[in-house]
């Protein structure tokens, strides 16, 4: 274990929002410290880091000062410009590697990849001008969706397709952005695994959870998910693909559709994701150690489940239920310290215990 980072090493990690917080907090139980980056002032990690930059991506000082103080730097979400992640990079190891974090910004590069290793995925096609479009919609047909190669989360930066006429306006809702248009795929229902793989190349995997959306946004994930035995097999070792291919450290989450003829890649997180928030109260090593252990060189956790979990996000006024949730049994709250309720913001969520094996 000679990659092993030592007790009282630091954690730098870019952006403070709640995944920020919570990887914080794993740190700090694992005995590192944690420097988060973030341009927003007062970011909810920075209430339980240890140190914060608040700073420009593009403060070339800020990001040479912020790389000097830390030992390896990770990331919570994936839309760091490059030319930020070029100049860190140059200083310090970045884990996940910049080819996890290249193919999935960019959603025709991530369905490419994903081809490439003869995964399943939705029909899909390259938009990059209204010609383009309109060609896209012929090849693909309708309902479709489109969506911005880049930046898009939670729903935002894309249109339904629901006919060829409906092709120039949603075009025009790109706002010139190179977009792809993807074609809907018949799904019972959408999974996601969490894995991670470890600097030694070993790979642990958490049981499938079933995911319910609402405009865009997870609304709930239960576990264990609606799968067969052969189906949750197939699941993590598709995940065990994808994260091998990448030479991948840290944690992953891989979103699936359940389809009558198999599972169906929808897409990759390079990093903790919402949909694993149920193992902070159905496992002894949840998916954050489990990202800080993979990171700092540490041995991979016991990812087994020992309950049965449903997690519930809390979004804006949802606020309003933490007094009965409080008062509830078997009930775990985890309230990110957003100071300002918003529609369609997540404000913490809850980990409620259904069953213990």
């Amino acid at each position: 274990m000679t990659d092993t980072l030592p007790q009282g090493a630091t954690i730098g990690i870019l952006g403070g929002g709640q995944l920020g917080r919570m990887l914080s907090v794993a740190a700090s139980r694992l005995g590192y410290r944690c420097h988060v980056y973030d341009p927003g002032a007062n970011p909810p990690a920075g209430d339980v880091a240890a140190q914060v930059t608040t700073a420009a991506w593009g403060d070339d000082a800020a990001l040479r000062a912020f790389a000097a103080s830390v030992d390896v730097i990770t990331f919570e979400f994936e839309n760091i410009p490059t030319a930020t992640l070029d100049l860190l990079e140059a200083e310090k190891p970045i884990r996940p590697n910049r080819r996890a974090l290249a193919v999935s910004q960019d959603r025709l590069s991530e369905k490419h990849f994903l081809r490439d290793l003869g995964l399943t995925t939705a029909p899909f096609a390259p938009v990059s001008d209204a010609a383009s479009m309109s060609d896209a919609v012929a090849q693909i047909g309708a309902p479709a969706i489109v969506k911005t190669r880049r930046m898009g989360y939670d729903g935002k930066g894309q249109a339904r397709v629901t006919s060829s006429e409906d092709g120039p306006a949603a075009f025009e809702a790109m706002q010139g952005a190179e977009a792809i248009l993807e074609g809907f795929v018949t799904f019972s229902h959408e999974v996601s695994v969490i894995a991670a793989r470890g600097l030694d190349g070993s790979v642990a995997a958490y049981d499938p959870g079933e995911n319910l959306h609402e405009d865009g946004i997870l609304r709930r994930t239960t576990v264990p998910a609606r799968l067969t035995g052969s189906q949750r097999a197939d699941a993590v070792l598709l995940a065990g693909r994808i994260l091998n291919a990448l030479e991948y450290v840290g944690v992953m989450g891989v979103e699936l559709f359940v389809t009558p003829h198999g599972l169906v890649v929808n897409e990759i997180a390079p990093r903790v994701h919402n949909s694993g928030h149920w193992t902070q109260n159905g496992c002894t090593v949840d998916q954050f150690e489990q990202h800080i252990r993979a990171i700092t060189g540490l041995p991979l956790g016991d990812g087994t489940r020992y309950a049965d979990v449903v997690m519930d996000n809390l979004i804006g006024n949802d606020m309003d239920r933490v007094p009965g949730l409080l008062a509830e049994r078997d009930v775990a709250l985890h309230l990110y310290g957003k100071p300002e309720r918003r529609a369609g913001r997540k404000m913490g969520h809850v980990n409620r215990i259904v069953g213990r094996d």
